[in-house]
C-alpha cells in the first residue's frame, strides 16, 4: 500500500516538474503586491484514463437524477452524461448497477493538516492567538500534507475542501482551497484558480481568548476591533491603487503591510469573507460591517441562528455553512433548530452542510440526510438533489469554484463518487472516489486506497518489506 502511495505520489511530482505559469515567486520591486502568487498551486492531476460508469442512478446535483444512468470521464474532465453515453471503444467501463453517482463531496470548514492528527499540542497549528488580528497569516503555511485526515476525509467522497485557521481572532488569516490528494507539498494541493478566503470570527472566541489579554472583551469591543481594521484596510487600498495609478515606480512603492494586504484583497473582491458567527444579532451586525466598508460575506460558518436572518442572508448572497444537529456547547450555541439547514435552503440561500471536524468530514452525506429529515419534520421538503448540493454545488459556490466543479456537468473537473447506496442512506459508504478524472480510492482495492507515511506503524508486514 505504500508503493501504491509512493506511486500517486510521484506522479504528483511528475506532474510538478512541468512548472506553472501562474505568477512569479520571485517578486521584483515594481510588481504591484496582488499581482504577486507567492506560494502558486502546482497542482496537476493525477494520470487518469477514459472511463464509463455506468448502470448507476446519477445524481448530477445540477437537477438531473437519471437512474441506469452513464458518466463519462475524459482527459481529467466530465465529457458526458446521460442516459445514453456515446464512448470511446477503449473506455474503461465501471459497472455501477445498483449503485449511485454524484459529485465529490466538498468541505467549506475544515482543520485538516492544521490540526492534524494525531491531535497534539505539537501539531496543534490553526490559530495564531498572539493577536486580534492576525489577517497577516495563511493557513497553507501550517497545513501538514501527511496529516492521516486527508486520506479518512478520501474514503467518505471529500475531494476538495476548504482549509481554514481558527475562530481565536477577530481576523484569523487566510483560507486555502485544496485538492484531496496526496502531496509532498501544500502547494502540491492547492486548487488551481481558487480565490483564498479570509477567516473572521465573531462572538464568545475573540472574547475568551482576549478578554484577559488587552481586549477585545465584549462584543462592542469586537466591532471596534472589525471597523478600526477595515478604516485602515480602506486607506491602504488607497495608497496601493493611487501608486498602481501612478505607474507603479519601485521608488514611491507603499511599504507592504501583509495584513492590510489581505484585508485590501477582501475589499477588491478579491479574497472571500467566511465569517464564523453564531447568534443572529451578530450576524446581522457583520453584515451591517460589510455594507458600511463595501465587501460581502461569502458564508456564515455555524450560525445556529441562520434561521432567524434567512431573509438576510438570502437578500445579500450570504451562504450558510451549518450543522445539522450541532449545537448547545456554549451559550451562543444555544438557540438552535434541527431544522436550520432546512430553513435557510427555503428562505433562498444557500445551505451548506460543513463539519469543523475531523470525523464529520467523513460523512458529510449522512449529515445532510439528518438536517432533510429535520426539515420534514418542520413541514419543509427537501428534495434530494437539493440536499446533495448541500455538500456540492452550494459548498462549490461559497469556495468560488463552482465553474469547476460540485456538479456532474460537461466540461466540470470529473470528481465523482460511486456510492454503495443512495448517499442519504446510512449504510452508504463510498465505493470509488474519482479526482480529476483519476481513482484516488477504491474501497475493493487495497493498492487504491492510500496511507500517509506518518501511519507506517500501521501498515501491514508485506507492505513494510
Amino acid at each position: 500500500m505504500k508503493r501504491a502511495l509512493s506511486a500517486l505520489a510521484l506522479g504528483s511530482l511528475a506532474a510538478c516538474a512541468q512548472g506553472r505559469a501562474a505568477g512569479s515567486t520571485s517578486p521584483a520591486p515594481q510588481a504591484a503586491p496582488r499581482a504577486e502568487v507567492p506560494f502558486p498551486s502546482t497542482y496537476r492531476p493525477l494520470p487518469s484514463r477514459t472511463t464509463l460508469i455506468r448502470g448507476g442512478t446519477v445524481m448530477t446535483a445540477a437537477g438531473q437524477i437519471i437512474p441506469n444512468g452513464q458518466v463519462l470521464m475524459r482527459d481529467g474532465r466530465i465529457a458526458a452524461v446521460g442516459a445514453t453515453v456515446d464512448a470511446p471503444a477503449d473506455a474503461v467501463v465501471v459497472d455501477a448497477t445498483g449503485k449511485f453517482v454524484t459529485p465529490g463531496v466538498i468541505d467549506t470548514h475544515s482543520h485538516l493538516g492544521a490540526y492534524a492528527s494525531p491531535g497534539v499540542e505539537a501539531s496543534s497549528d490553526g490559530n495564531e492567538a498572539t493577536s486580534p488580528n492576525t489577517a497577516e497569516v495563511w493557513v497553507e503555511h501550517s497545513v501538514w500534507p501527511q496529516d492521516p485526515g486527508f486520506v479518512r476525509a478520501l474514503e467518505g467522497g471529500v475531494t476538495t475542501m476548504q482549509i481554514l485557521p481558527g475562530s481565536a481572532n477577530l481576523f484569523g488569516g487566510r483560507s486555502v482551497v485544496l485538492r484531496n490528494v496526496p502531496s509532498r507539498t501544500v502547494q502540491g494541493m492547492k486548487f488551481p484558480g481558487a480565490p483564498y478566503g479570509l477567516k473572521m470570527a465573531c462572538g464568545e472566541n475573540p472574547k475568551r481568548v482576549y478578554g484577559q489579554r488587552g481586549g477585545p472583551s465584549t462584543r462592542m469591543g469586537e466591532v471596534a476591533g472589525f471597523r478600526s481594521a477595515w478604516i485602515r484596510a480602506a486607506d491602504y487600498r488607497r495608497r496601493m491603487d493611487e501608486w498602481d495609478r501612478g505607474g507603479r515606480s519601485a521608488s514611491s512603492m507603499p511599504t507592504r503591510d501583509l495584513e492590510l494586504e489581505t484585508l485590501a484583497g477582501v475589499l477588491r473582491g478579491e479574497i472571500l469573507v467566511h465569517n464564523h458567527c453564531y447568534r443572529a444579532d451578530e450576524m446581522a451586525q457583520m453584515i451591517d460591517i460589510s455594507h458600511e466598508f463595501g465587501f460581502r460575506i461569502r458564508s456564515f460558518h455555524h450560525g445556529v441562528e441562520a434561521y432567524k436572518i434567512r431573509d438576510l442572508m438570502a437578500r445579500d448572497s450570504i451562504a450558510g455553512s451549518l450543522w445539522a444537529d450541532w449545537w448547545g456547547f456554549k451559550m451562543e450555541a444555544l438557540d438552535f433548530t434541527r431544522a436550520n439547514l432546512a430553513m435557510v435552503h427555503q428562505a433562498g440561500a444557500r445551505a451548506i452542510v460543513h463539519s469543523d471536524d475531523p470525523t464529520g468530514i467523513q460523512k458529510l452525506n449522512q449529515e445532510a440526510a439528518k438536517a432533510v429529515e429535520a426539515g420534514r419534520e418542520a413541514g419543509i421538503e427537501v428534495s434530494e438533489n437539493d440536499a446533495l448540493r448541500w455538500f456540492t454545488a452550494n459548498a462549490a459556490w461559497a469556495l468560488g469554484i463552482d465553474g469547476e466543479t460540485g456538479t456532474l456537468e460537461s466540461g466540470k473537473r470529473a470528481d465523482v463518487v460511486i456510492w454503495s447506496a443512495n448517499p442519504f442512506s446510512v449504510y452508504a459508504r463510498a465505493d470509488r472516489v474519482y479526482i480529476d478524472g483519476a481513482l484516488l480510492f477504491d474501497r475493493f482495492d487495497p493498492s487504491r486506497q492510500p496511507q500517509t507515511d506518518f501511519e507506517l506503524g500501521l501498515f501491514p508486514a508485506e507492505a513494510a518489506r
